[in-house]
């Protein structure tokens, strides 16, 4: 009997899964050739990264049962490696924290993980290195994993390059039909922009930026010339799993600074009410909604906002 698509993501889903833990050696006994388990090492990695959390924080946070957790903490306590302290707010509570000794356990563990997973790394080429990471952070957003605590920006912006334009083209028409349905008369709109912007680019006067997050495109805007006194925004995106990191704002102040910078008077943009994000950033930037206006392009009717920044000082 063939299986169903529910069926088949889940098998697919799980030989994943053990190929994945054979591959970096989590069912080995000697976890990182150490005298640790797998949940031991975690254990002493998650008390080196709080400060001084009690037994029930880690239970709770690494979904481990309180009698299990006991048992392991006691065992690492009596290896030397875990010192406990009564709270100074609370006597009933023991913090937890790692010896020197322990911390030197933890070094070594870090020191053998980062070995092994170099050598997974090293024969993978640079491009096809940055292709796992981003499908690893793909599988922990989906999944809802946490952002890295260090709060470290994640992505870069650069200018345009060959491919870039072409996939600035393909990701609006995509993107605003499945978020807003519009049809492909928008991505037509879209590569007439962008094709123009590559026949007459003027770099003193013009700018592509492109946002990459390991090594994938995430999100793209351009500022074109109109006239002497007067710029353009436009083609403004960011992919939806790397929205929430502050690209977008990001890449409006470079793109205002880089058209004051530059001469412009004025900086003019079209939007759509739709497009609630984006015009927030807009407006947090100082641009001001000035004409609006009734249309049915993109397969719908739509209403049109023009919004204007005027650089103080200007005329």
């Amino acid at each position: 009997m063939a299986k169903t698509r529910y069926e088949q993501n889940v098998a697919a889903f799980r030989h994943f899964n053990r190929f994945y833990t054979r591959k970096i050696g989590i069912l080995d006994k000697e976890f990182l050739h150490s005298e640790f388990s797998l949940t031991e090492a975690r254990v002493l990695f998650e008390l080196s990264d709080r400060r001084q959390p009690t037994a029930a924080e880690l239970s709770r946070d690494l979904g481990l049962d309180p009698g299990y957790l006991s048992r392991l903490l006691r065992r690492l306590s009596t290896l030397g490696l875990v010192e406990k302290e009564t709270s100074a707010t609370d006597g009933r509570q023991q913090l937890m924290k790692l010896s020197r000794k322990g911390e030197a356990a933890l070094a070594r563990l870090n020191h053998n993980s980062n070995e092994e997973i170099g050598a997974l790394l090293v024969p993978l080429k640079p491009p096809d290195q940055q292709r796992l990471l981003a499908a690893m952070h793909t599988i922990e957003g989906l999944l809802g994993g946490e952002p890295p605590r260090d709060g470290a920006a994640t992505y870069q912006l650069r200018s345009h390059r060959p491919g870039d334009i072409g996939w600035v083209v393909h990701r609006h028409g995509v993107l605003y039909a499945q978020e807003y349905g519009w049809d492909e008369s928008f991505e037509a709109l879209v590569a007439d922009i962008a094709s123009k912007f590559i026949r007459d680019f003027d770099p003193q006067r013009e700018r592509c930026w492109i946002a990459e997050k390991d090594g994938q495109n995430v999100g793209s805007i351009f500022l074109v010339k109109e006239s002497k006194t007067v710029a353009k925004l436009r083609m403004l995106i960011v992919e939806p799993s790397a929205r929430g990191l502050g690209i977008g704002k990001r890449l409006v102040d470079e793109c205002v600074a880089f058209a004051r910078n530059a001469g412009y008077r004025k900086v003019r943009l079209w939007t759509d009410p739709q497009l609630h994000a984006a015009r927030k950033l807009y407006q947090e930037a100082g641009f001001v909604l000035v004409k609006t206006e009734p249309h049915d392009e993109f397969g719908k009717g739509l209403i049109g906002q023009t919004w204007e920044l005027v650089f103080r000082g200007a005329p």
